[in-house]
């Protein structure tokens, strides 16, 4: 094959892969807020995070912040409450200067892949049994976590309940060039495969 052969082949290939580099971060960590009045905080994020959702709930209107999260990595497993993420988060928004009378953390006890879920689901379940109507919320995450987030969220409280979702990036690594970067590198490929696999591949269990 000519070079002028080999460029048109490439030519098209090149400027896909362009197009996924430019686009795959906005589209892994999108922002988009619901007009919410609870906001809702995954209690895994790191600090820059929770600091970022405490500036959240003090400029907008809302009434409640709630933290999940299951078992804490590394513990084996479900010990008690106070060993999850969702207590972990919420002594973190304390130390922020968010209230204890607008500060619930709703903890999961399920530790496998689907802790997303599980959490949603946990808050979920919380909810109802506490009847505490919702009709939207705002989820803090991390980064390229938020589709994945908002996809899971939604998945467990249902067509009733809209999901906003707020992405915060990481402070350590320039978004606009994240291949730039070993973190970036690894946040979008393992976010861009967990995120096909629970839009196409995850089937919930109800009854979590």
């Amino acid at each position: 094959m000519s070079w002028r052969g080999w460029i048109v082949v490439l030519a098209p290939t090149c400027l896909m892969a362009c197009l996924v580099i430019a686009r795959v971060y906005p589209f892994l960590a999108v922002t988009q807020r619901a007009d919410a009045h609870v906001l809702v905080v995954e209690g895994w994020v790191h600090e820059y995070a929770i600091r970022a959702a405490a500036n959240e709930f003090r400029s907008g209107s809302y009434e409640l912040v709630f933290t999940t999260g299951g078992p804490i990595e590394g513990t084996g497993g479900y010990i008690n409450d106070f060993n999850t993420a969702a207590s972990v988060g919420a002594d973190l928004l304390k130390k922020n200067g968010i209230g204890t009378d607008v500060l619930q953390m709703v903890p999961s006890r399920v530790n496998d892949r689907d802790r997303t879920y599980s959490s949603a689901a946990a808050l979920g379940q919380w909810l109802r049994a506490h009847d505490v109507l919702v009709g939207s919320v705002n989820v803090v995450t991390e980064g390229t976590h938020a589709r994945r987030t908002r996809l899971l969220f939604q998945e467990a409280l249902g067509a009733g309940v809209k999901v906003g979702v707020i992405a915060v990036p990481d402070p350590d690594y320039d978004a606009r060039h994240w291949w730039r970067y070993s973190q970036g590198v690894k946040d979008i490929v393992n976010e861009a495969v967990a995120y096909l696999y629970a839009k196409f591949f995850f089937w919930p269990h109800r009854g979590t």
